[in-house]
């Protein structure tokens, strides 16, 4: 039998895209704070050219993904989500968002975000948030999986979020040197 017991902490992380690289360092420098600041911001990286955003937001658009610093249990997710749609509501403008914010969890296993909406692949997390598995670590490396979306599953986010991730192992380290909790 399993033995249940609190899985070890993550970092909080957000993908925001927005049509402007200047709107996104304005809301990440308004979010700091209330997440304890950046561990670390990655550059603007393209986003793909979807129809589906382009209404809303027109084109072309940008995305930078920004890690929290402080470590995190991993059932605080669905929370971040609810949130994470309140900023984007006060970054609306005549009821068009100005910005996308989507956050997640990185473990020393996976990248799992938060999203609305339900699939096979897709776990109920609470709070009508589903967690979205979107990379995992093996072998040294992120994998993307079937349903990976396309943009995070490119080389270059990939090694971006091992470095995150690496960041991520070590502030683990520290923290059971330190006498924390594993």
């Amino acid at each position: 039998m399993s033995r249940l017991r609190e899985p070890p902490p993550g970092r909080l992380v957000f993908s925001i895209f927005a049509g402007e690289d200047g709107l996104i360092r304005s809301v990440l420098e308004q979010m700091g704070p209330m997440w304890g600041g950046w561990e670390r911001i990655s550059p603007p990286f393209p986003f793909p050219d979807t129809l589906h955003y382009r209404t809303e937001f027109g084109a072309p658009l940008v995305r930078r993904f920004a890690v929290a610093r402080p470590l995190v249990g991993q059932g605080l997710l669905p929370w971040v989500k609810v949130w994470a749609q309140g900023l984007e509501r006060r970054w609306s403008r005549e009821g068009r968002r100005l910005v996308n914010c989507d956050p997640g969890l990185l473990t020393l296993e996976r990248l799992v975000l938060a999203t609305g909406k339900g699939a096979g692949h897709r776990l109920y997390l609470g709070l009508g948030v589903f967690g979205d598995l979107t990379l995992v670590y093996e072998r040294g490396g992120f994998v993307p999986l079937r349903w990976t979306y396309p943009d995070y599953a490119g080389e270059d986010v990939r090694r971006w979020w091992e470095g995150a991730r690496a960041a991520l192992k070590e502030a683990l380290r520290a923290r059971r040197a330190a006498g924390g909790a594993r």
